[in-house]
């Protein structure tokens, strides 16, 4: 009898050997593919993060030509250090950027199960579409209307004057007052603005107030005349679209927001000017999309599918 428990003994001590084995083996398998895992996320969160990044910069050259859409693509491809995972970029000027990375991720523990690497392939796209909200706006409106022709000169009235190339008309944002237009006109509305808001007009002579802040911006753009594809520059206004909304026979009270455009500040005011000189322009800039916007050449840029 004592012989026999021995034998059982020995016998359940070489099974439980083996079982010992067997589960060693797939733990550190389990724990190969979670190593493996966790690699291979990584590595395709910052591929992701990469092409979102190109196609977000990429589109805003969208009004511009090809060639700056690719260089912005590689120029910020190249500070994620993944310009070698470009496999393609799909550009439609004026709408869309679609960029397609891969890249070859090698494995550690899968090795011993003859994996070496895996592909890690990504791709994001961005498009532009008709800015609808936007913080940072002059108080100053144009007609939607009016069409607008870009890169051509302008000279829009700030008063309540005719002009043969358009209208400004001078919004009350934050309130009436000149003190007020001078401070929006010079450093932009501080509050977001979007479309479908009803904003009153402002009243009264603010032609001096209108010079000074257009020279303000003239004097600190450290940008050559002429060159707007600088998104600092100061020249540069961001202007709300709009309709009548209140309007009496000799006076529009209230507009309401339909869309935005940027006008560039082309010359200084002389003393006795009631007109801005610029041309409007097409850019995709800070800004956020909303349905119904009308296009006058600001653009918002959103991520898509």
């Amino acid at each position: 009898m004592i012989r026999l428990c021995k034998r059982l003994i020995r016998e359940q001590q070489g099974s439980t050997i083996v079982l010992a084995g067997f589960a060693l083996i797939l733990l550190l398998t389990v724990a190969g593919l979670v190593v493996d895992g966790g690699t291979m996320y990584a590595a395709k969160s910052h591929l992701q993060k990469a092409a979102n990044a190109a196609a977000l910069s990429g589109a805003q050259e969208l009004t511009s030509d090809r060639s700056k859409v690719e260089a912005v693509l590689n120029d910020i491809l190249s500070r994620h250090k993944e310009q070698s995972s470009l496999t393609g970029a799909d550009i439609e000027m004026k709408s869309s950027v679609r960029v397609h990375l891969s890249k070859k991720v090698p494995l550690a523990f899968s090795r011993l199960l003859g994996k070496q690497s895996v592909t890690v392939q990504v791709e994001a796209a961005a498009q532009i579409l008709p800015m609808g909200s936007a913080v940072g706006a002059a108080p100053l409106g144009i007609d939607e209307s009016i069409e607008l022709k870009y890169n051509t000169p302008y000279n829009l009235k700030v008063d309540s004057g005719n002009s043969n190339t358009g209208y400004f008309g001078v919004l009350a944002l934050g309130g009436p007052g000149a003190s007020t237009y001078e401070e929006n006109l010079k450093y932009g509305y501080a509050n977001e603005i979007t479309i479908g808001n009803i904003i009153d007009t402002q009243t009264g002579n603010i032609a001096g107030k209108t010079r000074e802040g257009v020279k303000l911006r003239i004097d600190s753009d450290p940008y050559p005349p002429g060159d707007y594809s600088h998104r600092d520059s100061p020249r540069v206004i961001l202007i709300p679209v709009y309709r009548p909304y209140n309007q009496t026979s000799n006076q529009m009270k209230q507009i309401e927001v339909t869309g935005f455009a940027f006008f560039y500040i082309l010359e200084p005011m002389s003393s006795n000017d009631d007109s801005i000189r610029g041309m409007f322009i097409e850019r995709p800039d800070t800004g956020f999309y909303k349905p119904g916007a009308v296009d006058k050449g600001a653009f918002a840029i959103r991520l898509v599918e």
